[in-house]
This record gives structure tokens, sequence and C-alpha cells, in this order.
């Protein structure tokens, strides 16, 4: 299994910051991904609230993790 090292997540970050997509392009993008998800009939979900359990499960997870130290 592939670790996320310290240099890597480093790069990572500066590429997006690097990377400067103009504000129109993106929001053609992000038209694009949701008449995707509209033809693929996933999008709008029916019930708005469905999974937010497990949402909340998983940013609790996150947030606890934040400030611990990794061996890295």
């Amino acid at each position: 299994m592939i670790k996320k090292s310290k240099k890597l997540a480093e790069f990572e970050l500066e590429q997006v910051r690097a990377e400067k997509i103009p504000y129109c392009k993106a929001l053609k993008i992000v038209e694009a991904m949701w008449q995707e998800g509209l033809n693929l009939k996933v999008l709008p979900p029916e019930n708005h609230l469905e999974g937010i359990e497990t949402d909340i499960r998983i940013a609790r997870i996150l947030n606890s993790l934040r400030n611990k130290p990794t061996n890295v």
C-alpha cells in the first residue's frame, strides 16, 4: 500500500497552487459535471439528507486525526 508522504503532500499542494484555472473554465467544468450527474440520474438526490450520518461520522474521524502526528 502506498502511503502519502509529507513530500508528496507538499508537491501536490504546490501543483494545485501553480495551476491557475480561470473562473469561467472552472465554472464550465462544474456545470459539465452537474450535467453528467443529471444524465446518469444520480443528481439531484431524492433525499437530501440521505447518508448525512455517514458524512458526519467521517468528518469527526478526519477532524480527530487533524492534530495527531503521523509516522511518515
